[in-house]
């Protein structure tokens, strides 16, 4: 089983899906600095995949400095991977692409969208519009 979760959708390339997936991991904090992370072959076999194109992902990921290879050790992620506000928001630039598409499919405005994420986004994480942390209300039965 893999650390970081991947769905491979077809018509799209493992490879760019996988190394996204990876990445996303990492820069979320999925994956925490110096845990292992799986092998060439345990890719390949858990996903599926042509062992040369696990190697390419764990190849673009270590050169990417997200992961380093430690002799005698493995591959483990890399111990302080920081990333820009710019590198997070671009993991989720598909994700934002569909939302907008169907946003303007759905006829909405860009304030109603952006109210919409506001407003989810304090639903999951218990915060304000203004990024403040709201009380957590609990019911008594």
């Amino acid at each position: 089983m893999l650390p970081f979760k991947v769905v491979l959708k077809s018509g799209e390339s493992p490879y760019r899906q996988i190394v996204y997936a990876a990445t996303r991991a990492v820069v979320s904090g999925e994956l925490a600095p110096g845990s292992s992370f799986p092998s060439v072959r345990e890719i390949s076999q858990a996903l599926k995949i042509n062992p040369n194109t696990a190697h390419k992902v764990v190849a673009e990921l270590v050169r990417d400095g997200m992961l380093e290879v430690l002799p005698g050790i493995g591959t483990v992620v890399a111990a302080k991977h920081r990333t820009s506000p710019e590198e997070r928001r671009l993991l989720l630039s598909d994700e934002v692409e569909q939302l907008v598409v169907e946003a303007k499919r759905l006829g909405l405005k860009k304030d109603d969208v952006l109210h919409a994420v506001s407003a989810r986004w304090a639903d999951l994480f218990g915060e304000d519009k203004l990024g403040k942390r709201a009380e957590v209300k609990t019911r008594a039965d």
